[in-house]
């Protein structure tokens, strides 16, 4: 048997070897391939979706705005443009939802805090009510990270169109127009192009962050083999 094996271990070698490489290959093949989808209006949740923007397929992207943050700065897309953000919608004297969604928000700042390519984007609802000061005591009070996290109010009709029309998250209440007040739970994860990825996230569920975290680092292997 030694007499047999030392005759033909550069065989038995190769074999292992070729095994190993066929194992692999099968191991490459199953492996499902990271990708995030591009959302289009057209293949979104269309209750979320203005009307106006129902049969849009293609080029999707979040129009440029211009708002203020908690500390008076005026922030643009272009603060955005070559960055993976996470934007929502929010008011600070609201009782039920979004103090939830402001804690949850947190496990993301947390796990990003020093990552300068990973950023948050939050829009009051109620811009006449949260003024800068009362953003900035907002912010101060949940210990919101002013190089990571934007709280922003602004001109209410671009914000509200920027719900509707750019990140798809509440459609226009047909008995109250343009002064219904948006109250929405979605989470929504943007790319370094401004397009939307993936799908809408529950901002009230722990459990949907944290698919949201992954989702962000699966962004991030993409444009990391992109720049290879």
């Amino acid at each position: 048997m030694l007499e047999f094996l030392d005759k033909n271990k550069w065989r038995a070698l190769f074999m292992v070897i070729l095994c190993g490489g066929i194992m692999a290959s099968f191991q490459y093949a199953l492996t499902p391939e990271k990708s995030l989808k591009i959302l289009q209006p057209d293949e979104f949740d269309p209750t979320l979706v203005d009307d106006s923007m129902l049969f849009v397929k293609k080029y999707h992207k979040v129009a440029p705005f211009e708002l203020v943050n908690q500390n008076g700065d005026t922030i643009t897309q272009a603060d955005y443009t070559g960055k993976i953000y996470v934007a929502d919608f929010f008011f600070t004297t609201c009782p039920t939802i979004c103090p939830v969604m402001t804690k949850n928000m947190m496990l993301v700042q947390e796990e990003f805090k020093n990552d300068p390519e990973v950023m948050i984007l939050s829009h009051s609802v109620t811009p006449e009510i949260d003024s800068v000061e009362i953003l900035k005591k907002y912010a101060v009070k949940k210990g919101v990270l002013d190089q990571k996290w934007n709280l922003v109010t602004g001109d209410r009709k671009q914000i509200y169109d920027l719900a509707r029309k750019s990140y798809l998250a509440a459609k226009e209440n047909k008995y109250g127009g343009d002064y219904a007040l948006i109250h929405t739970e979605n989470f929504l994860l943007v790319d370094k192009e401004g397009r939307l990825r993936s799908r809408s996230y529950d901002g009230t569920s722990v459990e949907d962050v944290k698919e949201l975290i992954k989702d962000i680092y699966i962004l991030k292997d993409i444009y990391g083999e992109e720049s290879e």
